[in-house]
């Protein structure tokens, strides 16, 4: 099975050059990165619970995850400037090619009554954001070891000047949309 990086190279910039009428290679969008997010707020009261998030961002990514600090307090929330809230981790290279691969292929599927997703989710200059609801669809996840089915965030951040452009190169690295209705 080839790489999506292969993938990028051999089918989606000739036909992103095609379409949109790039002179240049360099001129086609391209993935830039992708960061996932998790958030942490019952680290407050447990801080296991931020150590076993670091450890399943760890298990999915394969890369260190940092551990996100407050930026201001909000008492309502108990949260004070500098409380420990959440972890992220910024994915480039080989290894954002790895993940965007897997969650394709592999995760997304994995979703119950899964039928796509919304191809409007984009930021108006190129940028795509997906809020997963559990990190169980991950193969990396073992059931037996989540303390807390927790949600996180992944924003796929590309070079593409629209959302037009991006959504054209989402789709032909293979992100499974929703058909337009």
């Amino acid at each position: 099975m080839a790489t999506l990086k292969d993938k990028y190279q051999m089918d989606a910039v000739p036909a992103l050059q095609k379409r949109f009428g790039y002179r240049n290679r360099l001129q086609v969008p391209r993935v830039h990165k992708v960061v996932l997010n998790m958030g942490v707020g019952d680290a407050l009261q447990n801080e296991k619970l931020l150590d076993s998030a670091v450890a399943e961002l760890r298990a999915i990514v394969g890369q260190q995850p940092v551990v996100t600090r407050a930026k201001k307090s909000i008492a309502s929330f108990k949260v004070r400037e500098g409380d420990k809230i959440g972890v992220m981790v910024t994915l480039r290279g080989e290894r954002m090619y790895d993940f965007l691969q897997r969650l394709f292929v592999f995760a997304l599927p994995r979703v119950r009554d899964f039928r796509g997703l919304s191809p409007d989710s984009f930021d108006g200059r190129g940028n795509y954001t997906l809020g997963l609801r559990e990190q169980l669809i991950f193969a990396e996840i073992e059931y037996d070891q989540v303390q807390k089915v927790r949600g996180l965030d992944v924003v796929i951040v590309t070079t593409a000047g629209t959302d037009e452009e991006a959504r054209e190169l989402l789709r032909l690295l293979g992100m499974p949309f929703r058909p337009a209705a």
